[in-house]
């Protein structure tokens, strides 16, 4: 019955009290693709660097 209620009052509530959910929703995805793309770099730091450390050195022989 509770559960009914509160489904109920979700339909129901005015749009004012769930204006700022997309904002959070938005800033949650943007951390997730943050934290994503820093573990892709952390993990392919190294290797991005040696090729360009072959790159200078073929441009500079």
């Amino acid at each position: 019955m509770v559960q009914y209620l509160s489904a109920l009052y979700g339909l129901y509530a005015p749009e004012e009290k769930f204006e700022g959910q997309g904002m959070v929703e938005y800033a949650l995805i943007l951390v997730l693709v943050s934290i994503v793309a820093i573990v892709a770099l952390g993990l392919l730091g190294g290797k991005v660097t040696g090729v360009f450390n072959k790159i200078t050195a073929g441009l500079g022989s």
